[in-house]
């Protein structure tokens, strides 16, 4: 119904809603906290885990200790992790003392940087010895020094669980054994080795175990084949 306003408005207000008399308080938004994550800002804890391996190069006369260290990140919480911290390499071996310091700095540098670090194994491992590489025990080709010093990297990693370790398939681990079966029942009353005499190396698995089967070459260790 219109009501018809016969005076001259001089003056208005707004009526404002009454509030409850027993308002319930809105429950607080919890805030989810962030897992903490590797970064430069992270000050160094008076105390960190610490792993050695320690590696015996032909190309050197004394062996190498490789140590480690790991900083434990969200300690006590679901997110709880370790992460690597800083490197250090011993030796008795003087020659490469300036390079090894050298790449333990650049090494811990980026560890503490955070982020993918896995470029920095795939820079590792691709470093050549121009005076050529050498086989460690179980015939893996190690094409350097410093290839070596990057695979250490890659295990501890992989025993961390930051990157993925390379299992085989049941299928892949069947198909391998049946390559090599059928290479071994060619080749009867040749020498007993572990992989043949003339095998070249793998450059997946840098074993020395890749023979040429049908027309293809086939690694008897890691399977892999450029024949799919």
């Amino acid at each position: 119904m219109a009501v018809k306003i016969e005076k001259k408005i001089i003056r208005y207000k707004v009526e404002q809603p009454q509030p409850a008399e027993n308002p319930i308080p809105a429950e607080p938004t919890p805030v989810e906290e962030k897992p903490e994550v590797m970064n430069e800002n992270i000050e160094r804890p008076d105390f960190l885990l610490g792993t050695t391996y320690k590696i015996k190069p032909p190309v050197s006369e004394h062996a190498f200790y490789i140590t480690i260290n790991d900083i434990l990140l969200n300690e006590g919480t679901d997110h709880e992790s370790r992460f690597p911290y800083e490197i250090f390499i011993n030796s008795k071996s003087m020659e490469h003392f300036q390079w090894v310091i050298a790449l333990t700095r650049v090494i811990s540098a980026v560890f503490r940087k955070g982020g993918d670090i896995k470029f920095l194994l795939e820079e590792l491992l691709s470093v050549h010895d121009p005076n050529g590489g050498y086989y460690k025990k179980g015939g893996v080709y190690v094409p350097s020094l410093v290839a070596e010093i990057g695979s250490v990297i890659e295990k501890h990693m992989k025993a961390l669980g930051i990157i993925e370790a390379d299992e085989l398939s049941e299928a892949h681990r069947r198909m391998i054994a049946e390559k090599r079966a059928e290479y071994e029942s060619r080749h009867k009353g040749d020498q007993d080795l572990a992989f043949p005499a003339n095998a070249t190396s793998c450059k997946k698995c840098n074993q020395k175990a890749v023979i040429l089967m049908d027309g293809c070459q086939t690694c008897l260790n890691c399977g892999d084949s450029k024949c799919g």
